[in-house]
């Protein structure tokens, strides 16, 4: 089943899309960083068409290795033992779900400093079918010993967490969202581990991470017009988690609703509902995710609709957890 209309597959990769994700902040921060530091390098699964300006610019610091992301990993994990900074980039769906053993063996447990960027994380990809779907990652990610996982909210958050994480001396994770609504002007300084405050409230909390961020923000503007304040944080960092931040959202508002573009088991919400448990935090929590279900199929803009990643659909969930 799927729903709504899905794009021609022919234009999802075609070349306007290409030079449009050139312009985004992981093509132009990778390429800042290969032109200020000589000891970075950035290896594409696959990836060209968003690397494109780097390659052409400076062929001796990219490597290609296409539709072979366990290798490229472990690739990877050489020339960082090498005294290199290699970044991966690779696509969500065919990330850390499928890189999971290179990730923890070749790379974690020797805490080498590969950088592993995953674009089309989510559900950027849910025309292309169920195997496209990537949201199993955080789960993944944050059982991983040593690595360090990160996921911006939109473009400026993403420049500020590769800049911030160039001198990181262990791996990092990248959970990259397509198609955010932005939510910082400016690149914003993001300490190690922490959350951000995005809004202050006093009724409700919403902690959201990736795309999450700007569907959050929008709900509390519409909720600000019903009389109910809703604090917002950026789960910037998923690990580590800044569980000072998540004890006095449960302790000063009462509720917390957490939102992510993930499966409800294992990401966000269980994070978040571990750290209540552990403090004996006594906030009524709701996890608004994805369902352990096989998901629909269709263009994300639908998808995002259908499972209610948005600010309506974020409104929505808050509200009745006030009501409970």
């Amino acid at each position: 089943m799927s729903v709504g209309p899905a794009p021609e597959m022919e234009n999802v990769f075609s070349e306007q899309d290409a030079r449009r994700a050139r312009q985004r902040a992981v093509g132009e921060e990778l390429l800042r960083l290969v032109e200020e530091r000589g000891d970075v390098v950035v290896l594409s699964a696959d990836m060209g068409a968003v690397m494109s300006d780097l390659r052409q610019r400076h062929p001796e610091r990219y490597i290609e290795l296409g539709i072979a992301e366990t290798n490229t990993v472990s690739v990877a994990a050489g020339m960082a033992a090498c005294g290199l900074i290699p970044y991966v980039v690779s696509m969500g769906p065919f990330g850390i779900i499928k890189c999971a053993e290179q990730l923890r063996s070749d790379v974690a447990y020797p805490r080498l400093p590969v950088r592993f960027v995953a674009r089309l994380s989510g559900l950027a990809m849910g025309f292309f079918g169920t195997t496209h779907h990537a949201v199993e990652d955080i789960a993944i990610a944050r059982s991983i010993t040593n690595l360090t996982v990160v996921a911006p909210c939109d473009e400026r958050s993403t420049q500020a967490l590769i800049r911030s994480t160039v001198e990181h001396p262990g791996p990092v994770f990248y959970r990259i969202s397509e198609g955010a609504d932005e939510v910082y002007p400016d690149p914003p300084e993001i300490p190690p581990g922490s959350f951000v405050t995005v809004r202050e409230g006093r009724d409700a909390t919403v902690i959201a991470t990736g795309l999450g961020v700007g569907a959050a923000v929008g709900a509390a503007r519409l909720l600000e017009a019903e009389g109910i304040e809703v604090r917002v944080l950026d789960a910037a960092y998923l690990k580590p988690l800044d569980e000072a931040a998540i004890v006095r959202a449960g302790s000063e508002t009462g509720a917390i609703l957490t939102v992510e573009e993930h499966n409800v088991i294992g990401g966000l919400g269980t994070a978040v509902a571990e750290v209540l448990a552990r403090h004996r935090v006594p906030a009524r929590l709701a996890i608004h995710g994805l369902p352990d279900a096989d998901l629909e199929v269709a263009a994300p803009a639908a998808l995002l609709e259908h499972y209610g990643l948005t600010s309506t659909g974020v409104a929505a969930r808050v509200r009745r957890l006030l009501a409970a």
